[in-house]
């Protein structure tokens, strides 16, 4: 198929590298020089601005920073693409600006799906995302196609938005899991009980979770993690409080009681603007809830 990828960023270059592997025909387009220079030019056309990547396509792919961003591109990519073909964004923005693109899609006569994913850069590299996807069953299985060589899972969520929804209450999840996890290990330490021996009780009891068995934040204990290489980010603080930002933001806007989220999102949001923590990996949270001491990786 002919395909036409917007944001070449950490994230997007593996995924669109993954399709042209796979024998597609990939046109890409970034604002950041950066990217679009680190992109093979003998497997990726790199088009010279969003339209232009769109045009004539087959589907289109988009994978952006914000709802703000997916918008802009979105009303100027729409009326260019081509009637029956597919967009496919797979940002995380709010629910309600995926919808309001699904059904810009709707009226130009392009099929359209929200399908944020999950797995990091490591899943993009790896090709083990997990796509949360929202739309129609007709514009899924279309997807569908793509979704199997960029990851080893996609789930069929629901109707435009869903996949969105998926994806924040996901991270919801994984953001109070991480903290609770933290003050574990912070715990353990005050008890003088060793990390090893804690990891080795959870991962296999009831207080499990990814946070704790795949993905521990202390150095040194578990499988490799970004805590084990400084916290460099497999996925960021920053990324971490934009999620649950946009979680908070629809229980706000729907009166869902979410504390637990609440507070996750305001530790988080007081690690990434007053602990300079942003460029850090969520999981170097355990910095700051490690009692009366600083843990490097």
């Amino acid at each position: 198929m002919k395909i036409g990828f917007i944001g070449l960023g950490n994230m997007g270059a593996p995924m669109a590298q993954r399709l042209v592997e796979a024998g597609h025909i990939v046109t890409g387009y970034d604002l950041m020089e950066s990217a679009i220079a680190a992109m093979p030019k003998d497997m990726i056309t790199i088009a010279n601005d969003a339209p232009d990547a769109a045009r004539d396509q087959d589907i289109v792919i988009t994978m952006l920073p914000d709802g703000e961003s997916l918008a802009s591109v979105a009303a100027a990519i729409i009326p260019v693409m081509r009637q029956r073909s597919c967009l496919i964004d797979c940002s995380t923005v709010d629910v309600n600006t995926a919808r309001v693109v699904a059904e810009q899609c709707k009226e130009a006569n392009i099929l359209g799906l929200d399908a944020p994913v999950s797995g990091g850069v490591v899943g993009a590299v790896s090709g083990t995302l997990t796509f949360m996807v929202g739309g129609s069953v007709a514009s899924f299985a279309i997807g569908s196609q793509l979704f199997e060589i960029m990851g080893q899972r996609a789930i069929h969520c629901g109707e435009a938005g869903a996949g969105q929804a998926a994806k924040i209450c996901n991270n919801m999840i994984l953001g109070v899991s991480m903290i609770a996890t933290c003050e574990a290990f912070a715990l353990a330490d005050d008890l003088a009980l060793d990390r090893q021996k804690l990891f080795d009780v959870v991962s296999t009891s009831s207080g499990n979770s990814w946070s704790m068995s795949t993905y521990c934040p202390a150095p040194g204990v578990g499988p490799k993690s970004p805590s084990d290489n400084h916290y460099a980010p497999g996925f960021s603080a920053a990324l971490m409080l934009k999620d649950l930002h946009l979680a908070q933001q629809a229980a706000d806007l729907n009166g869902t009681p979410t504390r637990a989220g609440k507070l996750a999102l305001d530790i988080y949001r007081d690690f990434v603007e007053s602990k300079d923590g942003a460029s850090l990996d969520f999981s170097a949270i355990l910095n700051e809830l490690t009692a009366g001491q600083k843990i490097e990786g």
